[in-house]
């Protein structure tokens, strides 16, 4: 079992910037790929960036440029480094966790969920 804990959000005016955590917990052989979702209002779930282990990273389109995925594989830890957010950034952000498990299956993880607002 894997336990993700989301912290950073919070509401910021349009421009500024916000740095999200997510720290995994758990007797796991490896995470693997560690991933933010959002989910705004009304819509979908949608993939904002991802990280794997070695540190390769993709992003949606929608922030390229703006956002930066991160990870410190020692604390299991991903971070999504925020700047030049819109209003159109405000959603429920979720950290995803794939994590080989003690016995090699291999499993998803979410975190909580931690809310963004843009505004001013």
């Amino acid at each position: 079992q894997v336990h993700l804990v989301e912290s950073g959000g919070g509401l910021v005016q349009p421009g500024g910037s916000l740095r999200l955590s997510c720290a995994a917990s758990g007797v796991v052989l490896r995470i693997n790929t560690m991933t933010w979702f959002r989910q705004a209002p009304g819509k979908q779930r949608e993939l904002v960036a991802a990280i794997t282990s070695s540190g390769s990273a993709n992003y949606a389109d929608s922030v390229k440029g703006r956002f930066t995925i991160s990870r410190d594989n020692a604390k299991d830890t991903v971070y999504l480094q925020m700047n030049s957010l819109s209003p159109e950034d405000t959603a429920v952000y979720y950290c995803n966790a794939e994590a080989i498990l003690i016995g090699g299956s291999v499993a998803d993880y979410w975190g909580q969920g931690t809310q963004v607002a843009v505004s001013s």
